[in-house]
């Protein structure tokens, strides 16, 4: 069976994406099925080839969407038709290839692409993706309708067109039997230098803004010896290991794997770090593996609002750990900062502009640079503040030129992502089926073409992207069983107090 993984971005991209390897690995490991690879872009023709082959997307049994991020919603529809297929799942039968797609933003909300789709995965694709398969191995053969109906039978597995009970997000219990690590090792991608191995799935932070929290609950772990194993067999290949995780350090037996590493003479990368765990330990070790950069995420300015979100931290904190790193070598930080959250205002943005200030001033002697990458808060299907609303992009634009305007030039790099742009993917967290509409009817995928069609189609963006909701407000991904009660979110919500 012929199956077309198509990462909806750059090859650059999907292949720094450690999911990617893991679909392909786990599809290229069944003996029936043939998986290639297919990027956004394509240098041969206009219509998208697969990478392995050259191969159409007309030529595959099953097209399988893996999506990461909101935006790249427009490149779905792009791919789909440049390659040929009818984009609306009631447009295709048994004579077109089978639409699938799974990811954590349609884990959290499949409605906005919905339409498109014959099957959505909800959950983690390890979890999913066995007990379909034998299903998808006979789509030639069958029926369209019978077989979606077979399929809407799987746990885990939502289709549009079938009526179902809300769909139960899926996930493993054991990542063990799943080991995920680079598969493809190519120098064309942001991490090109690196063996990258995954350290651990969830996060127990629980910031009320996140995605990643509520999607791949509960937080698990590697084993140590596991991983280490699959460092020594990357190790042939790349002498850099990259630990991936939302919040690496936290493994119970971090420092086993990071002495196993030292050992092996690796060079250790390390994807996020939570600032609390940074003990000087640990930080000695992470030098010792020619660490250079390091990712912290303080989000907030002041105490008040990193509390609100549920991250409470004092700017001592951070502040140390800023220090510390530097003393032990670190030549780059990066911090990571959203604008908009709930009940922020112009001196949060202050307490931005203070800590940046502090730590420069503190760092001097040190030679280390500072990154400070900002974000306007986009509110998530599934998530504490998924009823929040997104501030607007007037006050998000004039506190984002506060920082440009405020903060020191020298040794401080900012980076932002547009605030107009940002309100697009609050539509499509927050969306219906009715955003598909607009999606399949833009020429170009420019904000212009997208506030001319969304008037056109009456999307209500202001609802979707600003609007607070009542706790009470029936929600378009109620189609999902997360795994989290409603009422434990409203509780947390209001808890938040904004």
């Amino acid at each position: 069976m012929p199956v077309a993984l198509v990462y909806p971005n750059s090859y650059y991209l999907g292949m720094s994406n450690l999911g990617i390897h893991a679909i392909y690995g786990l599809l290229s490991s069944q003996q029936n099925v043939v998986c290639e690879r297919v990027f956004r872009e394509n240098s041969r023709s206009t219509a998208p080839l697969s990478t392995e082959s050259g191969r159409p997307l007309t030529d595959f049994a099953v097209i399988a969407f893996s999506v990461s991020y909101e935006l790249d919603y427009f490149n779905i529809v792009q791919i789909l038709k440049a390659g040929g297929i009818p984009l609306y799942a009631a447009e295709r039968d048994e004579r077109y290839p089978l639409v699938i797609a799974g990811g954590p933003c349609l884990t959290a909300n499949p409605e906005p692409l919905a339409p498109f789709l014959d099957a959505v995965g909800i959950g983690e694709a390890e979890a999913i993706l066995p007990a379909i398969l034998p299903l998808l191995s006979e789509s030639a053969s069958v029926a369209r309708e019978d077989l979606l109906k077979e399929l809407a039978k799987v746990p885990g597995v939502y289709v549009p067109r079938i009526p179902q009970a809300p769909v139960a997000r899926q996930w493993v219990r054991n990542l063990d039997d799943f080991p995920v690590h680079s598969i493809v090792l190519t120098p064309d991608t942001e991490l090109g230098d690196m063996f990258l191995i995954e350290a651990e799935r969830g996060c127990s932070g629980g910031c009320r803004f996140c995605l990643v929290h509520q999607t791949f609950r509960p937080v698990r772990f590697h084993l140590a010896e596991s991983i280490i194993t699959q460092a020594r067999a990357g190790f042939q290949f790349r002498r850099h290991i990259g630990l991936v995780g939302p919040a690496v350090a936290t493994h119970p037996h971090i420092e086993e794997i990071l002495d196993g590493l030292l050992e092996m003479g690796a060079e250790i990368g390390v994807s996020s770090l939570r600032i609390n765990t940074l003990t000087d330990k640990f930080l000695e070790k992470l030098a010792r593996g020619k660490m250079q950069t390091i990712t912290l995420a303080p989000e907030a300015g002041s105490p008040r609002l990193r509390k609100v979100i549920n991250k409470d931290m004092t700017d001592e904190m951070i502040l140390s750990a800023i220090v510390r790193s530097a003393e032990h070598g670190i030549k780059q930080i990066k911090l990571y900062f959203m604008l908009g959250l709930p009940s922020e205002t112009d001196e949060d943005i202050e307490g931005i502009i203070s800590l940046i200030k502090q730590a420069q001033e503190k760092l001097s002697s040190h030679g280390t640079r500072l990154t400070l990458n900002v974000a306007p808060f986009v509110p998530k299907a599934n998530t504490h503040f998924q009823w929040m609303p997104m501030e607007s992009v007037e006050v998000l634009e004039r506190r984002l030129s506060l920082l440009k305007d405020r903060l020191p030039g020298a040794g401080v790099r900012l980076k932002s992502e547009s605030p107009a742009w940002s309100e697009v993917q609050a539509v499509l967290s927050r969306g219906d089926a009715g955003v598909a509409g607009v999606l399949a009817g833009m020429p170009k995928f420019t904000l212009a073409q997208w506030r001319q069609t969304a008037a056109k189609h009456n999307l209500d963006v202001n609802f979707f992207a600003h609007h607070r909701w009542p706790t009470t407000q029936k929600l378009p991904w109620e189609v999902v069983a997360s795994g989290t009660k409603t009422e434990k979110l409203q509780k947390d919500s209001q808890e938040a107090g904004c």
